[in-house]
């Protein structure tokens, strides 16, 4: 089960954050729920589809 008590601060361009911002809102997700949904993606792409299982243990 994911526990979302850890922040994670990113420092970005300011235009680069708002046009990601932008895109986002294309999408209907905020920025948080992407990056999060980017972090799930790159880590079943390095430990595999059952990652859940060696993280959540």
């Amino acid at each position: 089960m994911e526990n979302r008590t850890a922040r994670l601060t990113v420092l970005i361009d300011p235009k680069k954050k708002a046009t990601f911002e932008e895109l986002c809102a294309l999408d209907d997700v905020n920025a948080s729920q992407k990056v999060r949904q980017m972090i799930r993606e790159f880590i079943e792409d390095r430990l595999g589809e059952n990652w859940r299982n060696d993280v959540f243990k």
